[in-house]
């Protein structure tokens, strides 16, 4: 057998915990990745992995050989992927994973515009708001918005989303004006994905002060879109990604809440599981996000007008 690939298969079995997806990620039966790591201990001459029905761990030769030999291949990989991504054409299927708010005209030009440059590459977009498992799930890229991302996943950050709090005018006024404060918004229902904890929400006022966010609940829903149409219906607020909003605030069918009080910053980040070789469609894809994401300039968003203010108008 050859040694490179018995490495690579080693390397895998560590970080994927298991045989069955190590040789799911490289495209083998987990016979033959079995086989390969019998055969890497065999030339080394010590055991590298404890084996039971349940579990793998490493043994004290197996940790230490993993650490040099990730390293070494690392090196390997980079020198690949340099030689053949001046070489080789992009090309192939691309599956990637997404948030639903990515279902907007301005995203879809970007998609558009790749395709243009890349006719060879098909990009197979799967819009979601769970966190896919990639490599058990065949994806090759997911699209993450968070304000945190776990160290052990390979990621490069593309752009910043601002998320706003809006509603329409006509709820608004149903529900008792405009807010002044973020304590106002208690009188408002709202809607909020299911996966937010509601007790740990807070905003940012001017001159950096922290304000506790109390929402009351009207609806929850783990669907971007839904939320949107929900507050649209006048159902409620709700925070909202700008990407998804900004026609609707450009032409005032929805109202910018507490302009002056910013929620947490998110990131969205291209996130890939692989040290190994990155496919020239997969770089060039990634490229081609972090320019044109980087550069779109949503619209300005209409703020909400306070009650003093209003007062004074003629």
């Amino acid at each position: 057998m050859d040694q490179m690939t018995s490495l690579r298969v080693f390397r895998e079995v560590v970080e994927a915990g298991s045989f069955v997806a190590a040789a799911g990620r490289l495209g083998m039966s987990p016979p033959m990745a079995s086989k390969h790591v019998a055969q890497l201990e065999k030339s080394l001459g010590a055991r590298l992995l404890h084996r039971s029905s349940r579990h793998l761990s490493l043994t004290e030769a197996g940790t230490a050989w993993y650490e040099q030999s990730r390293r070494a291949l690392d090196l390997l990989d980079a020198a690949e992927a340099a030689i053949g991504q001046t070489s080789e054409t992009p090309r192939g299927q691309l599956k990637v994973s997404a948030p639903v708010w990515c279902a907007t005209p301005r995203f879809a030009r970007v998609l558009a515009d790749y395709r243009e440059r890349y006719p060879e590459v098909l990009v197979d977009m799967h819009l979601e708001n769970r966190k896919v498992d990639l490599a058990a799930d065949g994806y090759d890229l997911a699209l993450r918005a968070t304000q945190e991302l776990s160290s052990a996943l390979i990621a490069r950050p593309l752009c910043r989303v601002p998320f706003y709090l809006a509603g329409t005018p006509a709820y608004l006024k149903r529900a008792g004006g405009d807010p002044d404060l973020p304590a106002d918004l208690a009188r408002f229902g709202a809607i909020v994905p299911s996966y937010v904890n509601l007790d740990n929400l807070a905003l940012k006022g001017p001159g950096g002060r922290m304000f506790p966010l109390r929402l009351t609940p009207a609806m929850r829903s783990d669907d971007t879109t839904l939320t949107l149409h929900a507050v649209r219906a006048g159902m409620g607020i709700a925070f909202m990604p700008l990407w998804l909003i900004d026609d609707d605030l450009a032409q005032g069918k929805l109202v910018r809440l507490l302009p002056d009080f910013d929620s947490p910053p998110v990131t969205l980040f291209a996130v890939y599981t692989s040290r190994q070789y990155m496919s020239p469609k997969l770089r060039t894809f990634i490229d081609f996000l972090s320019e044109r994401l980087g550069g779109l300039q949503p619209k300005a968003a209409p703020r909400a007008v306070p009650a003093e203010e209003k007062a004074r108008r003629p």
